[in-house]
């Protein structure tokens, strides 16, 4: 979702500069997103201090002289880098403490941003200014590493392909049931589609569990993929899928920004928020009372915003038989 911040700031000085920190997890990304100039790898876990890390990779920083930093996280330890980087312009957001951290600090007012790479966009223009529409996140393909995934997993890219995505990092209130994407998987099978599941190794449980739940006739149509694609073979995979049903998740961003038609679930989390960023997406939603919560897990222990939601109507956005 941050791509569209670079094409804004690309949009306002094509000959600008554009290097962006990010961890091993989703670096990878930046390496297709032609707006960037250099994805830089910065080694540290959600969550931990490495203030020793952290104050050498300032030193890096400091040595290539930038102009201004924009520091997308909220968080107190994001911005620690750029001010002792002694970057002279540290743009952010206000929040835990930073105060004494940025120099350009934005009131972050979710009534006129309401949706996360609005907020983004907006570290991109002067304060008070309207921001320019949205331009859809695109990210670049490899057709020679396509082809090598493609004989190395022994997959046919021929004919209609429905991508399953039913992992979410954030939490198991995001989760649509296992049972419900195999009831998905049954039905795209049974008229004549293959189906790839997507996902991290931490997902590998979900996906063997719906292949599980289909009849054994239909599982040859099902190749498992979670756990056995690096992040820009997932990429290049699911740019060949014709449609995509996925949970609210990072791979259905990436989905919709190599141009897949996305069917999107939601659960604790909010369309209004984190929506796929395309014109071909549909998404689904109970709207229940309870949500969205934002919740790592359901509240109220039962997630009926999930449960509740039928594979029925997803299947009836597909366009099957």
């Amino acid at each position: 979702m941050s791509q569209t911040l670079y094409s804004l700031l690309r949009d306002a000085d094509p000959e600008v500069r554009i290097d962006v920190t990010a961890p091993a997890a989703t670096r990878p990304l930046l390496t297709r997103m032609p707006e960037v100039s250099e994805a830089i790898l910065f080694d540290v876990g959600h969550g931990e201090l490495k203030l020793g890390y952290r104050s050498r990779f300032a030193g890096r920083l400091k040595a290539a002289r930038y102009d201004q930093a924009i520091v997308l996280p909220n968080s107190f330890k994001s911005a620690l880098v750029p001010m002792l980087a002694g970057i002279s312009r540290r743009t952010g957001y206000l929040g835990e403490f930073r105060y004494f951290l940025l120099n350009d600090i934005r009131l972050l007012n979710p009534g006129r941003f309401p949706r996360m790479v609005d907020q983004f966009m907006a570290l991109g223009v002067k304060p008070g200014k309207a921001i320019p529409p949205c331009r859809h996140p695109a990210l670049g393909v490899d057709k020679i590493n396509q082809r090598e995934c493609l004989r190395r997993f022994e997959l046919d890219p021929t004919g209609p392909i429905l991508g399953l995505c039913p992992g979410a990092e954030y939490g198991d209130a995001k989760r649509w049931p296992a049972v419900h994407f195999a009831a998905v998987a049954g039905a795209a099978v049974a008229s004549g589609m293959q189906v790839w599941l997507f996902g991290s190794p931490a997902d590998e449980g979900t996906t063997h569990e719906i292949i599980e739940h289909l009849p054994p006739d239909q599982r040859a149509s099902c190749h498992d993929l979670a756990g056995k694609t690096a992040l820009l073979d997932a990429v290049d995979l699911l740019s060949l899928c014709t449609n995509v049903v996925s949970n609210d998740s990072g791979l259905m961003h990436v989905a919709a920004a190599v141009g897949c038609r996305v069917v999107v679930v939601y659960g604790s989390t909010s369309p209004d928020f984190t929506p796929p960023l395309t014109d071909r997406a549909v998404i689904e939603s109970l709207n229940l009372e309870c949500s969205p919560c934002f919740a790592r897990q359901c509240p109220l222990g039962h997630r009926n915003c999930l449960n509740e939601l039928s594979p029925e109507l997803v299947i009836s956005r597909l366009p099957l038989g």
